[in-house]
C-alpha cells in the first residue's frame, strides 16, 4: 500500500506496522531480539508493528536498529526547494543581508521631504 493524503493517521500507522515487521521478519529476528537491540520494550514493539502509537524517540532507535535510519532523512529532507524559489534567487542573486521592517528606510524617505496637508503620498515625485 502506497502512503497518500486519502489515508488516515491510523491506516498510516497500520501500514508503517506491517512494513517494521516484514523488515523484522526478513532478517529472522523474534520481536524479543529486535526490541533488545534497539533498546526498546518488546510491548513497544509489539504496538509499533500493531499500528499503534509510540514514542517517537522508539521509532528512531527501531529504525537504527534495521538500519533504515537514512530512510527518515530521504523521506523528511531539510528543505524542499521549489524550482520557482531557486529561478528567484539566482534572477536577484544571493542577498547580504536582510531589509528588516523597513521602518528606518521610512522615516528615511520623510526626512528628505515632510508631507503636507493636501497631497497625497508618492504625488509628484
Amino acid at each position: 500500500m502506497q502512503l497518500t493524503d486519502l489515508l488516515t493517521n491510523e491506516a498510516v500507522l497500520v501500514e508503517l506496522g506491517r512494513r517494521l515487521e516484514r523488515h523484522r521478519l526478513q532478517r529472522n529476528q523474534t520481536q524479543a531480539e529486535l526490541a533488545e537491540e534497539a533498546g526498546i520494550g518488546r510491548a513497544t514493539l509489539q504496538r509499533l508493528e500493531r499500528g499503534q502509537s509510540v514514542q517517537s524517540v522508539s521509532l528512531v532507535k527501531l529504525m537504527r536498529a534495521l538500519g533504515l535510519l537514512e530512510a527518515l532523512d530521504a523521506a523528511l529532507p531539510e528543505a524542499i526547494e521549489l524550482p520557482i524559489v531557486e529561478l528567484d534567487r539566482q534572477r536577484r542573486g544571493t542577498r547580504q543581508r536582510a531589509r528588516g521592517s523597513g521602518r528606518r528606510a521610512r522615516h528615511a524617505k520623510t526626512a528628505e521631504r515632510p508631507w503636507r496637508w493636501g497631497e497625497e503620498p508618492g504625488a509628484g515625485r
